[in-house]
């Protein structure tokens, strides 16, 4: 994948899930206005996709772009379904793997809900220890719900 090139776009159907071997990945949605909302970053061994589109065969309400030039294996829903139908192991690890996601997620929104700015920006170094450097602060700063301004002051103060 190059730098900038959309996997999933929305409008589109998304057909799949895709797992990150390399390269950094961002999802997001575009509201009404234009205003980009992340939902996830995503780096390598992470899996992503628009999964309400992805699960229920629909047009994408999210985009998924590469940020840093990478390699992502593809993963139908019919593939997806007959992996876990022959093989009891993989059944499993979706399970786990979508089981992990629900609980990143429900925490995501706790912390949104109830964390202040410094929290969150903690929260993300956390969670992307690796990202700090890599991603461009505005979208640090959009994931975590704050302006750039006030990132620039957390950054600055840790």
């Amino acid at each position: 994948m190059l730098k900038n090139q959309y996997l999933i776009q929305q409008g589109e159907e998304a057909k799949y899930e895709f797992l990150i071997l390399h390269g950094i990945f961002r999802v997001f949605y575009l509201d009404e206005n234009g205003k980009e909302h992340i939902v996830q970053f995503a780096i390598k061994n992470w899996w992503m996709s628009d999964y309400i589109a992805y699960f229920n065969q629909k047009q994408a309400t999210m985009n998924v772009l590469c940020m840093e030039a990478g390699e992502v294996l593809c993963l139908t829903l019919e593939g997806r379904e007959k992996l876990a139908l022959t093989l009891p192991k993989m059944e499993h690890f979706f399970r786990v793997k979508l089981t992990n996601g629900c609980l990143s997620l429900q925490q995501r929104i706790i912390s949104l809900l109830s964390s202040n700015p410094q929290q969150r920006y903690e929260e993300f170094a956390n969670n992307y220890p690796n990202l700090i450097q890599k991603v461009p602060k505005k979208y640090i700063a959009e994931y975590s719900g704050v302006s750039r301004e006030t990132l620039s002051r957390l950054y600055s103060g840790s």
